[in-house]
């Protein structure tokens, strides 16, 4: 009995009493965090907040455990959110993401320089403390996790860590309540009325260029009256794909580029939404057809890829016409239809929709895979390959004697596996279910151990003026920055109030934020403009962190 007795003792240190106190503080964090104060929960972060609790009462872990099972959590955590980011990570600059992005940019920017401001002319002149109430006050901590692996290497002492992580816990819970504060300041400044704007980008969704559109037209101009579907490519000068012909009649076959058109032919077209008035202009007028309802040995069918060997190869290098009769309309890359176009690369987990002939469609099923239980499989090698290269990556000196360390090298091999791992025939496809879980263990072993080495000091460096100045600036830091950014996105470029609400949440990697902009609104707009911005402010937060370190610690 007193074997058992001993694993739940405080400053009892063997391999069962850690196992058991990091369960403990795991378990516990995570329910307390689903508690909803005004709708809105902390989620895992209270597992840093319950360490803290723990390591105040005197239970402790063994130094090179404690910071083994800091550092491999931190390393999951960074290298699965940098696999999810990576494939977006690029396209998220194009249109109008570059603009969102700039406006996120620049928030990172007013982040860092309140914290010079007060570092140089306020009353706080501890960097470690101060870095640790921005990520706090910026709800961020992959970017805590980066700077403590940093200044760890730098001092070689756990002190300043636990300052960080102090300064962290401190600033955290303003900081969700100060971004939303913000949505809620812009709301008043500019008068904005939300059901109105919901109207409005419902509209603007509905106009979407973005989706593939399915036009049905009936030929009848005459100059493209025996033009083969490869001419007309090159006369409207766009992408898109002719699914079915129908004849005069009513036979209906599946083209090919060689195939002419004629006039009273239907065609049934995917394009851009945007597209669809050129095609009426050059082709004819549009019709009303459901030609599923018309009897034809035609069918429409989504194939699962799940083989590897077709991770990045051009859609139109599978001969889908030539070998198969068929014709592919749609890819859906992550719940987003994509056209498809020949030069499309394919992804593991993609679903091409293809028109033809049962048989023929089981054939190419058969050759792609199309089989869930393969997808259900994790791909471990890439993954830790993926650690390998983002380890050695970390331990390049940069100049300056800086490094991107445990956080920077394997978040950046994360992302470029994400984008082009499959130019290296890796399969980076992860199921969402996988991805989550490794993304939730690796963060809650993280904070866990944060947390508990915190906890022994944190009360004596909160719980006094400086502790009130951390919990005041780490507002400031949160608020300031977000109305700036606020106003710029709403009075000069005139951008949606959801839109806005998604640019906060997003800027500040918050979910908390995000789930009460979603929620509050019934739209999806704030979850778009999250994950355009996400991508790229992760990686600053991470890389601004470790740079305040490098530069004045």
């Amino acid at each position: 009995m007193d074997a058992i007795a001993n694993l739940f003792m405080p400053g009892e240190v063997s391999i069962a009493s850690t196992l058991v106190l990091y369960s403990f503080v795991i378990a516990a964090g995570i329910y307390i965090g689903k508690v909803k104060i005004f709708g809105i929960s902390l989620g895992v972060t209270f597992v840093l907040f319950v360490g803290i609790l723990m390591g105040h009462f005197g239970y402790i872990v063994d130094s090179n455990i404690l910071k083994f099972v800091r550092e491999f959590g931190l390393i999951l955590f960074i290298f699965s959110i940098g696999l999810q980011v990576g494939p977006g990570f690029f396209s998220s600059f194009k249109k109008g993401g570059m603009r969102l992005n700039m406006l996120a940019v620049l928030g990172i920017s007013l982040n860092v320089a309140i914290v010079l401001g007060i570092y140089f002319f306020g009353n706080i002149h501890d960097i470690s403390a101060l870095v640790g109430v921005m990520s706090g006050a910026v709800t961020n901590t992959p970017g805590l996790a980066a700077a403590q692996q940093a200044v760890t290497t730098l001092t070689s002492s756990p002190e300043q860590a636990n300052i960080m992580a102090s300064g962290y816990a401190a600033a955290y819970p303003l900081g969700v309540i100060g971004i939303i504060l913000s949505m809620f300041v812009i709301k008043w400044v500019f008068r904005i009325n939300t059901t109105s704007e919901i109207e409005k980008i419902e509209k603007e969704q509905e106009e979407s260029h973005l989706k593939p559109f399915m036009l049905s037209v009936k030929v009848e101009n005459q100059l493209v009256d025996g033009k083969t579907l490869l001419q007309l490519h090159d006369i409207v000068r766009t992408n898109f794909v002719v699914s079915r012909i129908m004849d005069e009649s009513g036979k209906i076959t599946i083209p090919k580029s060689s195939t002419q058109i004629h006039t009273g032919n239907l065609l049934l077209i995917i394009c851009s939404a945007n597209d669809a008035e050129r095609f009426k202009a050059v082709i004819g007028s549009q019709i009303e057809m459901d030609w599923e309802a018309v009897p034809a040995p035609i069918f429409s069918r989504r194939i699962l890829i799940t083989k590897s060997e077709f991770n990045g190869v051009a859609l139109g290098s599978l001969r889908l016409h030539n070998g198969y009769k068929l014709n592919a309309t749609r890819v859906n890359r992550a719940g987003v239809d994509l056209l498809a176009a020949p030069n499309l690369r394919l992804q593991m987990g993609d679903r091409i929709t293809v028109v033809g002939n049962l048989e023929d469609i089981d054939r190419l099923a058969d050759r792609l895979g199309n089989s869930m239980k393969r997808l259900n499989q994790p791909n471990l090698i890439t993954i830790f390959i993926g650690i390998i290269l983002g380890i050695v990556l970390g331990q390049i000196n940069l100049g300056f004697d800086m490094k991107l360390g445990l956080a920077g090298g394997p978040l950046v091999v994360a992302i470029l596996l994400g984008r082009f791992g499959y130019r290296a025939k890796l399969v980076t496809y992860t199921s969402t279910s996988a991805s989550l879980l490794l993304r939730e263990l690796g963060i809650c072993l993280f904070l866990a151990s944060v947390g508990i080495a915190a906890g022994k000091d944190f009360a004596a460096s909160v719980f006094n003026t400086t502790g009130m100045w951390w919990v005041i600036w780490g507002f400031v830091i949160t608020v300031v920055p977000l109305i700036i950014v606020g106003c710029i996105a709403r009075g000069h470029d005139k951008i949606n109030l959801l839109t806005i609400m998604g640019l906060m949440s997003g800027g500040c990697t918050d979910p908390p934020a995000l789930a009460y902009a979603n929620n509050s609104t019934g739209n999806d707009a704030p979850a778009v403009a999250y994950s355009t911005v996400y991508p790229l402010t992760m990686f600053l937060r991470v890389v601004a962190a470790q740079a305040l370190i490098l530069c004045f610690a």
